[in-house]
């Protein structure tokens, strides 16, 4: 009996428009009437997560932000990973090499050295303004604080993040954990933080077992989840390489494909 569904946001719970279909809306409530844990499982930031989970009536329910660096339960912090200042350091000089935009994420914060077309796109999904200023001033001010950004989102042209994943992951083994959730997009957490370390973390607050739950996505900060829960369902606008990890492959994120693999499922 399935106990928790755990479903990723973008590409996944809302269409291409960023609007959430009737029919899903419609089976997020009866999952809820069936007392059925509902987790929203997202690389965004907990700002850009709440106006959906409040549209749904989610924001009492867990919210698992920056790819599980941030997870929070009735909108209140339960647990938190940041980078730590010097693997920062090093990782920004690394990407100097490479023609990106480099976005932090701390908290409700965010920040970036410059402005432009894809921190003005990343802005339109949250009602908190971007702080733009050197990263020497951010990286000084983590130092003094002993502190560090959540997730850090490079961005770049879709081989060049591929690169940037082949030649930098291996000099940050077991400090880091790196995913695609776009083509575009490369996102970087501690090694404590992913989507897969977030499902286990609230199974767990939960007493749920793995075989009792259902996890949705469509891309690659998805695929260890999808693989790990008891049912893994992959979207149909997911990577054939996503797919392959799962045991039911759904209709797409703008065909209502959250709400036909829940119902497939469930009997609601």
């Amino acid at each position: 009996m399935y106990k928790a569904v755990f479903i990723d946001i973008d590409g996944t719970l809302i269409k291409s428009d960023h609007s959430i279909s009737n029919a899903t809306f419609e089976t997020i409530q009866k999952l809820k009437k069936k007392n059925i844990l509902v987790a929203l499982v997202s690389a965004r930031p907990l700002h850009g997560i709440l106006p959906i989970a409040d549209e749904i009536g989610l924001q009492n329910f867990p919210l698992a932000s920056l790819n599980g660096a941030c997870i929070a339960i009735d909108e209140k912090i339960v647990f938190e990973s940041m980078i730590d200042a010097g693997i920062i350091a090093r990782l920004h000089e690394q990407l100097q090499q490479y023609n990106v935009t480099t976005i932090y994420y701390q908290g409700m914060q965010w920040f970036a050295e410059t402005q432009n077309f894809y921190s003005d796109y990343e802005q339109k999904i949250t009602a908190i303004p971007i702080t733009i200023e050197p990263f020497a001033h951010i990286l000084k001010h983590w130092q003094n604080e002993n502190s560090g950004p959540n997730k850090i989102l490079v961005i770049a042209e879709a081989a060049e993040t591929n690169e940037i994943q082949n030649n930098l992951k291996p000099q940050f083994v077991g400090q880091l954990n790196m995913y695609n959730s776009q083509p575009k997009y490369l996102e970087v957490m501690s090694i404590e933080a992913s989507k897969l370390n977030a499902v286990k973390f609230l199974i767990n607050q939960y007493h749920i077992s793995r075989e009792d739950i259902i996890a949705i996505g469509d891309n690659f900060n998805d695929e260890e989840m999808i693989e790990f829960a008891g049912t893994g369902i992959a979207m149909g606008n997911a990577p054939d390489e996503v797919k392959a990890k799962a045991d039911y492959i759904t209709d797409t994120n703008n065909n209502d494909g959250v709400a036909k693999a829940i119902i497939k499922y469930l009997d609601l």
